[in-house]
């Protein structure tokens, strides 16, 4: 392919986001850049102003003689004008075209004074503090025969051929449907929640850590978690809502939300407890509760500083071993 046929705008945008990964990296905020592979990663080139035409609705890249030919998924804000277009194939083979515009039509919405603590989870979805229960949709499970056997047939493909590049692709759609259903679901969920709440409190989970229990990590990756987080907190700034985020050390489902009772164990098969106070609780529910009242508390800080729990040095309900060794000790030598 001859260089003129073309643009130069996105070779250009390539280096400047290059030069933003590397001064991100020596300002210690971030890792070192990776190269972004061809098969793996997602290609993607950036157009800004001087190199797309945008008239009538219809958009003409540069070096291109007609306009693109797109199914919109919805129709851009009037008087919108695009300051950047993002062509993206993915995985699957299929492309995208994503236009950036400012959507006047986005403000905030009317205030009011109803606050949700959210507990995830793998049984259901989210666990509301209200006592409601969203169900997780489990998008994979329905896939997982039809993946399997994609799958077991793109290990049988020679690498390098084309055989194996059609079984790839077929893999990659499976995938694809998936995660186009989850994103769906969590989608409708977000906007619900932060529609009809002021504020938001949910919990911060390491889920790159939780991923390592090979027990729960396909389970835990099914659910989303961590796009369910994303898509809670720029919804909230779009329509002047607000999110907390309770650290992952507060026992949420250990504490009693009615008399603050801490128990000491409650293992995972543990779904319902009673408190010595005689309240009856579902973990779940009894988890979003506190995590409301912690976020909440957070917010109403004077100092402005989080509300953590005790450190593990001080987070004890009775003597460690050595002041027990030695009141035992010291009992004997009288």
């Amino acid at each position: 392919m001859d260089s003129n046929e073309v643009s130069s705008v996105p070779l250009q945008q390539a280096g400047r986001h290059l030069q933003t990964a590397f001064d991100s990296f020596f300002a210690k905020r971030s890792g070192y850049p990776r190269f972004k592979t061809r098969r793996r990663s997602r290609a993607s080139a950036e157009f800004t102003r001087s190199a797309f035409t945008w008239r009538d609705g219809q958009l003409t890249l540069a070096k291109m003689r007609r306009p693109l030919r797109i199914a919109w998924s919805r129709p851009l804000p009037p008087g919108s004008d695009p300051s950047t277009v993002t062509v993206s194939r993915d995985a699957a083979g299929r492309w995208f075209v994503s236009l950036r515009v400012e959507d006047r039509s986005v403000r905030p919405l009317p205030a009011t004074d109803r606050v949700v603590g959210v507990d995830v989870g793998l049984s259901a979805l989210v666990t509301l503090s209200t006592g409601e229960k969203v169900a997780n949709p489990r998008h994979a499970a329905p896939e997982r025969r039809r993946l399997r056997k994609a799958q077991r047939s793109l290990c049988r493909k020679e690498k390098g051929s084309a055989n194996r590049e059609k079984a790839r692709l077929h893999v990659a759609k499976i995938h694809a449907r998936i995660a186009d259903r989850r994103r769906d679901e969590l989608h409708k969920l977000t906007t619900r929640l932060v529609r009809e709440n002021q504020t938001v409190v949910i919990e911060d989970l390491s889920v790159k850590n939780m991923l390592q229990n090979h027990s729960l990590a396909r389970a835990i990756s099914d659910a989303g978690w961590s796009e369910l987080r994303s898509m809670l907190e720029y919804k909230a700034q779009w329509y002047g809502r607000s999110v907390i985020v309770v650290s992952r050390w507060f026992p949420s489902s250990k504490r009693c939300s009615s008399c603050g009772h801490y128990a000491e164990r409650m293992p995972l098969n543990i779904r319902s407890w009673n408190c010595h106070c005689g309240a009856t609780h579902d973990r779940d529910v009894n988890a979003a509760k506190n995590i409301l009242a912690a976020g909440l508390a957070e917010r109403q800080n004077a100092c402005g500083g989080p509300v953590r729990p005790e450190p593990r040095a001080r987070r004890r309900h009775g003597p460690t071993k050595q002041e027990a060794r030695r009141a035992i000790a010291a009992s004997a030598s009288k």
